[in-house]
């Protein structure tokens, strides 16, 4: 099987994170695609605002009646930072007969020389990277067995610091995110 995995804080969840996992599923042709939330991602110090229930919730309530997509809360039981070669390691030893991608967004193949332990994460996985309004795609051949697949998309300019911004500001998000998604903030008071 090809199994794809989309990480992020998703701080909170919205159509950009969906539409992309939805894009890199059909065009990479991908089996499955599971959704890792953070508990801490090492390059975004101190920018999660969520708790990992919240978070999770928000995910649930956005995919959990899609069968097309999963969700793994591997990293949030880890706590602590997640480094992606660790959580990759935890899924190549669940899966090891299949073939592992990390989708990634297209501003991050500049940064991928940041990553820890690069070249051991390269030799495990292919990077499906997102097409993403801003960026330009970037081809990287300075480390050793890196493979980006470049994935041509629908490009939505959405953030999450913007909407928890427009969260705060009591300016209306329900075209932004999931219904479900809207309904959760609403329900518990996220980010007010």
């Amino acid at each position: 099987m090809k199994i794809g995995f989309l990480g992020g804080s998703f701080d909170p969840v919205h159509l950009g994170h969906l539409v992309g996992a939805q894009d890199a599923l059909e065009r990479a042709g991908l089996d499955r695609l599971v959704f890792v939330p953070a508990a801490q991602a090492p390059l975004k110090p101190g920018m999660v605002q969520a708790s990992a229930e919240n978070r999770l919730a928000m995910l649930q309530a956005a995919v959990g009646d899609d069968p097309r997509f999963e969700i793994s809360d591997h990293e949030l039981q880890a706590g602590g930072v997640s480094y992606t070669i660790d959580t990759v390691r935890h899924f190549c030893a669940r899966f090891p007969n299949d073939t592992l991608y990390w989708i990634i967004g297209a501003d991050q193949p500049a940064r991928l020389h940041l990553w820890r332990e690069i070249e051991e994460l390269a030799k495990r996985v292919e990077f499906i990277v997102l097409d993403r309004p801003g960026h330009t795609w970037v081809e990287r051949t300075d480390i050793p067995g890196l493979r980006l697949q470049r994935c041509t998309g629908h490009l939505v300019d959405i953030s999450s610091t913007e909407l928890r911004e427009r969260i705060r500001g009591g300016l209306p998000v329900n075209y932004f995110l999931p219904h479900k998604t809207v309904e959760y903030i609403r329900k518990t008071g996220l980010y007010r």
